[in-house]
């Protein structure tokens, strides 16, 4: 099913004596193409977001229909995500990212001339399907092309793209409409963004790399061996390049228990995450009693601060805590149990405005650190399926949690069982931070004693 995605092994090696500055140029451009493909998925994604105020003026959609268009956007993305993510194991990454992105631009330039509710509401669910195509191929080329020592400061370079791309949205849209006019708004909402969508996915067509070897190159392990993956025998009959996306998510993934762990991990972070981003502007508007103004300005903080926070972030998992994610995490989880307290008892602007800043500094930080554990603990031959059932457990459970059950809570118990229910979540996540950091150290401890002892250990090659 994949074949048209693949890419065969390269024709020619690269000599010897060019194999170190040719790696250091390929890993930059493949770095580049997922930077800037990941980017331009959001403007695709958070387009719609912008649209909401003319389809409820424009098609006279009830708040009810859009919330529905949000919902099932939200719920195929979940799906793809575990989906596509494991495909994209066998696959090749800048093709089969590049593909999601102009999938995605034909669904929304299908968006730009439609009109009824159900036939925009298939469109709404096939580009979140579509979306799914994008994370997989970020972490399968960062897995292929850097080592763990470098991977907690190229995570949080790659990390920020969420932001930028979301943040170019309302110039590129507002750019369209001051051009194209207010009568043009399903141009101006959905296909200028497309347009723009193409473009980038032959920036990440021409910038993009395959792995090492398919480059002509050594693999990653070849040149560094501290970067073998050390794997039991007892249940893989088949090598990896013979065994089927299933197979491999199965094998490697299923049978995981650091998988499970770290999936678990995001679960509760996102809980946490969009409990806060979804009624975070409702308490204070209705508890704190803040003027919209005074609430915009709390959540624009809230998600702003999360940039320098992610970057600081990767230079202290690669650096102090030497490649070692989770104990990192749990700090920040810590400190966010903290500073929940005092945003939910504080009566200051100021202080609520502090805390809610904290806390969007430091929520992000446990998600994007789940994302560099989850390369560390499978090979990368399989990252793309680890990916997919983190991607799927933390919108399909994480998400839900966050949102719907939040929103139980609150009507059963009032918001003391809001607030309740988010340190609960905050304790599980630390929980499942130390296990998944004990699981980590495992694996450090079996990957030492097979550089020592190659023969009585299977060595499972990254590729």
């Amino acid at each position: 099913m994949l074949t048209i995605l693949k890419t065969g092994q390269s024709a020619h090696k690269v000599p010897p004596e060019k194999v170190q500055a040719t790696y250091g140029r390929y890993r930059i451009q493949a770095l580049l193409s997922v930077f800037l493909g990941y980017l331009a998925y959001y403007i695709v994604r958070n387009n719609f977001t912008l649209s909401t105020p003319y389809l409820k003026e424009q098609l006279d959609l009830s708040a009810t229909q859009i919330g529905l268009l949000s919902s099932c956007m939200l719920i195929a993305y979940g799906i793809s995500k575990g989906v596509m993510s494991s495909l994209a194991d066998k696959a090749s990454p800048k093709v089969f990212m590049a593909c999601g992105l102009v999938l995605c631009a034909i669904v929304n330039v299908g968006l730009g001339f439609s009109s009824a509710f159900w036939i925009f509401a298939a469109l709404v669910v096939f580009n979140g399907l579509f979306q799914g195509m994008g994370v997989g191929p970020s972490f399968i080329t960062i897995a292929n092309w850097f080592p763990r020592r470098e991977r907690g400061r190229v995570g949080a370079f790659w990390n920020i793209s969420h932001n930028v791309g979301g943040g170019i949205v309302a110039p590129i849209v507002g750019a369209a409409f001051a051009i194209l006019g207010s009568e043009h708004w399903q141009s101006a909402s959905y296909i200028v963004p497309a347009c723009v969508a193409v473009i980038f996915a032959l920036i990440v067509l021409v910038l993009g790399k395959g792995s090492p070897r398919k480059e002509g190159l050594p693999s990653l392990e070849q040149m560094m061996p501290e970067e073998k993956v050390v794997l039991k025998t007892k249940n893989t009959a088949k090598a990896p390049e013979n065994m089927s996306a299933w197979q491999i998510f199965c094998t490697y993934v299923l049978r995981n228990k650091n998988a499970w762990y770290i999936s678990l991990v995001d679960v509760f972070v996102y809980m946490v995450r969009f409990g806060m981003i979804s009624w975070l502007p409702i308490y204070l508007l209705t508890v704190k009693h803040f003027s919209k103004e005074q609430m915009s300005v709390a959540f624009l903080f809230f998600e702003w601060a999360a940039i320098p926070s992610t970057l600081l972030a990767g230079w202290l998992s690669d650096k102090l805590f030497k490649g070692r994610r989770m104990p990192l995490a749990m700090i920040c989880m810590a400190l966010i149990f903290v500073c929940l307290i005092g945003y939910w008892k504080s009566e200051s602007l100021l202080m609520v405005t502090i805390f809610a800043a904290i806390v969007g500094c430091l929520i992000y930080v446990p998600q994007f650190l789940a994302s560099v554990q989850t390369m560390e603990i499978v090979p990368s031959f399989a990252v793309g399926s680890a990916v997919g059932l983190r991607g799927f457990m933390s919108y399909i459970f994480g998400a839900s949690l966050g949102t719907s059950l939040f929103g139980v809570m609150v009507d059963k118990l009032g918001w003391y069982g809001g607030f309740y229910l988010l340190m609960g979540g905050i304790v599980c996540c630390i929980l499942f931070c130390y296990l998944s950091h004990r699981g980590a150290l495992e694996l450090e401890r079996q990957r030492q004693n097979a550089l020592h002892n190659q023969d009585s250990l299977q060595l499972a090659d990254t590729q």
